[in-house]
């Protein structure tokens, strides 16, 4: 069996390819059973977060193509899709990547830590529907503790860079006074969280906080000393926010064009920041053509993030060699689990080959036959047993395999150079 990795990301795909392939977090336990269901995977877990989407498998080596299909099917996209977009990684790369992402090293933000607490919830997702086995499950634990040791040695965490950070800085060169704006969060997760922690920072005059949850919005409200609506109650209250945000990952737009349109007249013209930092968007992209507004996506956060890198790009050098050495032990480790059901495999061979043998050296005994014969008999029988496998297959192999086979033989059985 192999360990895959199937992804794209910000790197490789626009925001409508990576939309159109996301998994919300509503559709993740049952694409996750269906995925496991497939014959020949083993072990299987889905990340999906507004920059990547990825599948990652124990499964046989070539088994690439259907879980593509698989992936094909469930978004209900047309065949050759997914491939122009798609990265594949197996074993080595796999473990590798995994240790990258999970360290912030493969971010839109360099040293990002949002997507360690994403990877946490990819692997809760997949214990639930028991998906995971006992690859995955070490796989994801030792991404935790590496991205715990990257950050406690290096600097790629310094300074407050993230997407929400990002937003809140755009926002900030645009009002230069933020005191005197109303800014308008659509959900309240970890992203709402973060962007209200900075909003406060700039010392926006007003917060409003919309959600699904009206309980959860006036929790995250109430430290701010904001308001709390339901999602119901935008169209009463948009008119009033000079920014608005939103992060709220569920599918479908959370705002229309005809429902902006109408805030704006509402607003006399004035114009209105709208920064859309969800995969799949909450804004209809027709919103962008309204006059008065000025509407962000992910992708245009990039050259806002760029500015404040500079800082952790020392730092990720030091986290690629850290990364490195501890992909190294993953695969020894993986490298020690092939090798050990190996010995077990070849261990219950030989002592039902024993047991075969024994059974009838015992009947020979038993029917009178001299022991000296019958221990020969023995002898002679076991070792045909146990090397008329491996004879065989060195008599047929072709040239460059057998060469690779007598090279094992003599490893294996210490035998003297010829």
């Amino acid at each position: 069996m192999a360990l895959l990795t199937l992804g794209l990301s910000h790197r490789s795909a626009s925001l409508e390819v990576r939309e159109r392939l996301a998994f919300t977090a509503a559709e993740l336990p049952d694409a996750l059973a269906r995925l496991r269901a497939l014959p020949g995977v083993e072990e299987a877990a889905i990340l999906s977060t507004c920059n990547r989407t990825e599948i990652m498998a124990v499964a046989a080596p070539g088994d690439e193509g259907r879980l593509i299909e698989w992936w094909r099917r469930e978004r209900q996209v047309q065949a050759g899709a997914i491939e122009p977009h798609l990265t594949v990684l197996r074993d080595r790369g796999s473990v590798l990547h995994s240790l990258r992402v999970a360290s912030g090293l493969d971010s839109m933000v360099l040293g990002e830590p949002q997507i360690l607490g994403q990877m946490k919830q990819a692997f809760a997702q997949a214990q639930q529907v028991r998906a995971l086995g006992p690859v995955l499950s070490r796989l994801f634990q030792h991404a935790f503790s590496v991205a715990k040791l990257v950050r406690s040695r290096t600097q790629i965490g310094a300074h407050p860079v993230s997407i929400a950070y990002a937003a809140v800085q755009l926002a900030h060169h645009i009002f230069a006074d933020l005191a005197s704006q109303t800014a308008l969060l659509i959900g309240a997760g970890e992203t709402g969280q973060l962007l209200a922690r900075h909003l406060s920072t700039r010392g926006v005059g007003r917060i409003i906080v919309a959600n699904r949850s009206l309980e959860r919005a006036q929790n995250l409200a109430a430290g701010l000393h904001g308001y709390a609506i339901g999602l119901g109650d935008l169209p009463l209250h948009l008119a009033e926010a000079d920014v608005v945000i939103s992060g709220t990952g569920g599918r479908g737009h959370v705002l229309s064009r005809e429902l902006v349109a109408n805030a704006i007249g509402r607003r006399r013209r004035k114009p209105m920041l709208m920064i859309d930092l969800a995969v799949p968007r909450d804004f209809d992209p027709a919103i962008a053509k309204l006059e008065d507004i000025y509407l962000y996506t992910l992708d245009d956060l990039r050259s806002v993030i760029a500015d404040n890198l500079k800082v952790r790009e020392a730092a990720a050098e030091q986290a690629e060699a850290l990364v490195e050495d501890y992909a190294r032990d993953f695969e020894k480790w993986l490298e020690s689990r092939d090798a050990g059901a190996t010995i077990r495999s070849l261990r219950s061979r030989a002592r039902h080959s024993r047991d075969e043998v024994l059974a009838k050296a015992r009947r020979k005994l038993a029917a009178g036959e001299p022991p000296e014969a019958v221990m020969a008999f023995v002898a002679d029988t076991l070792a045909n047993k146990l090397l008329h496998a491996p004879s065989e297959r060195l008599r047929n192999a072709g040239t460059v395999e057998q060469a690779l086979l007598l090279d094992a033989a003599h490893k294996l059985f210490d035998l003297p150079e010829e």
